[in-house]
């Protein structure tokens, strides 16, 4: 390979254009991190944090390499969307537990957490990922996104433990954080490959239905099972 390569304009904008890509995309996975890392006590959370978020850009890697193959399948959407329904229904309910978690199998419970909620946000986000690999030369798109996705590691990780603090004062970030993966898995629904022609012709505002109908059910089922919880608990 020719090192020149990577002195040239070209890898310098495709690499800026992957940070830039993956940061504006990571907003969502910054949330469940700093969810799913909450009920820790402060050394773990670190921990998960930093293993949850490293071993989520690895994959984010290998989708990027086979995103355009993975989207067109399908199905698959629809087995995201219901993961994420689940994912953010048990985040919402173990909100209400003060009590820390401690123990190595609790940290690789949350970086489990944190690895499926990525591998399922993340089917869109690589795409665009991916494009920016494209602007830079053919010989190192590979190690554009390592590198590139590689560099975002920190910025996720500062802005998990950002939220982590605000969370702890403001509880309702919780909420809004499972409303969110809600919103995230009607959307995601709504764009299967399966279904999409169909429920789209039937219903002109699929998208804001779905969505809508994915934020109200996980917030309800997920404060429901919170205040069960709550109860057995006490």
């Amino acid at each position: 390979m020719d090192l020149s390569v990577f002195s040239g304009a070209p890898f310098w904008a495709a690499l800026l254009s992957i940070i830039v890509a993956n940061i504006l995309l990571s907003g969502d996975n910054a949330v469940v991190i700093a969810m799913a890392s909450r009920n820790l006590q402060p050394s773990q959370q670190k921990k998960a944090i930093f293993w949850g978020s490293a071993a989520a850009i690895v994959l984010r890697v290998i989708l990027t390499l086979t995103a355009v193959q993975l989207l067109s399948l399908p199905y698959l959407k629809i087995v995201g969307a219901i993961l994420l329904v689940y994912i953010g229904v048990q985040l919402l309910a173990d909100s209400g537990d003060e009590t820390e978690m401690d123990g190595h199998s609790n940290i690789m419970g949350a970086i489990r957490t944190i690895l499926v909620a990525d591998l399922v946000m993340s089917l869109d986000n690589v795409i665009a990922v991916a494009a920016a690999a494209q602007k830079g030369p053919e010989e190192t798109r590979l190690i554009l996104l390592i590198v590139g996705l590689g560099l975002s590691i920190p910025l996720i990780i500062f802005g998990s433990t950002m939220l982590l603090k605000v969370m702890d004062r403001f509880p309702v970030i919780i909420t809004l954080g499972a409303g969110l993966l809600g919103l995230l898995a009607g959307g995601m629904l709504v764009e299967d490959p399966a279904i999409k022609e169909s429920i789209q012709a039937a219903m002109e505002d699929a998208h804001m239905i779905f969505e809508g109908a994915g934020v109200a059910f996980v917030i309800l089922v997920g404060t429901y099972l919170k205040k069960k919880n709550k109860k057995i608990e006490e």
